[in-house]
């Protein structure tokens, strides 16, 4: 026996040669790692449980910002009905000439006719009027043909202006002004008269 070997041991703690035998516990470093997971999986386990309960308790969930949510749209509505206009058959329209050109209430009255209009009287303007309209021509009628014979009449002389007085009957007076050349052509009245009478789309509030 070596005189290295303590007293009473023998077998594999048996001491040859210069090798000392070591007494101590071989680490256990599986369950170091395991007690390492399981401590970190524990703490993120707490703090989810805590965010969920703040949320429960501050109503995150309800507090969104509305430029996160989608945007819905309500439905649309059905358009605006048809404004009922009067036709050309039911205007009466009396032609006065302001300007110092011959003839052209009489060449303005037979060109509204053949486009449908009703003919009243056909004469030069009067003084109130006569070389004192500047543009193309001048609507004047009584109040009720601001949103009525107006609009068709205007349809052939889209730049003429408009002007209401104190008469009660349904005629409407075409003073012809200084810039008037022509009217528009029938294709291009037809169309801005249809454009008149279509149904008005639904405002959307998207």
């Amino acid at each position: 026996m070596s005189m290295l070997t303590p007293p009473g041991m023998g077998g594999k703690y048996r001491v040859t040669g210069k090798a000392y035998p070591r007494m101590r516990r071989p680490r256990r470093r599986g369950k170091l790692v395991l007690s390492a997971v399981a401590a970190v999986v524990a703490l993120g386990l707490a703090g989810w449980g805590t965010l969920q309960l703040v949320d429960v308790f501050t109503g995150g969930d309800k507090q969104a910002s509305a430029a996160d949510r989608p945007k819905t749209c309500p439905s649309p509505s059905a358009p605006a009905p048809a404004k009922a206009l009067p036709k050309p058959a039911a205007i009466k329209v009396n032609i006065y000439n302001a300007t110092s050109r011959g003839g052209l209430a009489k060449s303005a009255a037979d060109e509204l006719e053949k486009r449908g209009f009703v003919i009243g009287k056909v004469d030069n303007a009067p003084a109130a009027y006569d070389k004192k309209v500047p543009g193309t021509g001048l609507l004047l009628g009584a109040p009720t043909a601001a949103d009525g014979s107006f609009p068709v009449l205007g349809t052939q002389l889209p730049d003429a202006e408009r002007k209401t007085d104190a008469r009660t009957t349904g005629d409407v007076d075409l003073i012809i002004g200084t810039k008037f050349k022509a009217f528009s052509t029938p294709a291009a009245a037809a169309s801005a008269l249809s454009a008149l009478t279509k149904p008005a789309p639904a405002p959307s509030s998207c």
